[in-house]
């Protein structure tokens, strides 16, 4: 597939809203035409043993970005979630595409790392911002394994590499058959500054070793 659209440097004269939105407009189309795979490639080993992507399909379409609206933050990288509720203090790490077109999967041999799409909108900007980690791994749980106890109006935090702490509030979580993901309103563009926190979900299929689910939590800046 062709290049992902680099990421906003220091350097780039570019305003910085100005910027994310472009990059955020160029993000969308590539991914409604190239990316129509899951998130995650399946490189680990769920603890049956099998191929275990750990997050949803990416975008089938994509709507251009609005002028933002309501509360947001600049552009800056996640540093670490904190998710009380279910006991979340974990790092992140960037995840990128691969050559295969598929979104690159955080480490499997960490169990408590989730990764943020590095080129896409940084948690708290204006736009939809995606975070995704593991259920499990081959040898136990992970950082998400309890990431469908949240509710609505629940609170998570993002702490960023500018010192601010992003809030945000659940508004929905919600589980989604893998052969009927909703791309266009998990991945579409949003003027205002919204996360998905997205892991794997539902039965695990020893004949295809894939799980037949998603599990999106829909969250707000507050």
């Amino acid at each position: 597939m062709a290049a992902s659209p680099p990421s906003p440097t220091a350097t780039d004269p570019t305003p910085a809203r100005s910027r994310s939105r472009t990059v955020a407009t160029v993000l969308w189309s590539a991914l409604a035409l190239l990316l129509v795979v899951s998130l995650f490639a399946g490189e680990d080993e769920s603890s049956d043993g099998g191929p275990a992507p750990h997050a949803a399909p990416a975008a089938a379409s994509a709507s251009p970005p609005a002028r933002p609206l309501g509360k947001h933050l600049p552009r800056s990288r996640p540093v670490r979630l904190l998710i009380p509720d279910i006991s979340v203090d974990a790092p992140f790490t960037a995840l990128a595409i691969g050559r295969s077109g598929q979104l690159q999967p955080p480490p499997a041999d960490d169990t408590n790392l989730v990764g943020w799409y590095a080129e896409g909108v940084s948690p708290g900007q204006a736009g939809t911002s995606i975070i995704a980690g593991h259920v499990d791994t081959a040898t136990s749980a992970a950082v998400f394994a309890d990431l469908g106890e949240l509710e609505k109006g629940d609170r998570f935090h993002v702490l960023r590499a500018d010192r601010r702490k992003a809030t945000f509030a659940v508004d929905s979580v919600e589980t989604f058959d893998k052969d009927h993901f909703p791309s266009d309103r998990v991945y579409a563009d949003t003027p205002r500054a919204q996360v998905r926190l997205i892991t794997c979900a539902g039965d695990y299929d020893r004949r295809v070793k894939d799980y037949t689910a998603n599990l999106v939590v829909f969250a707000h800046l507050i």
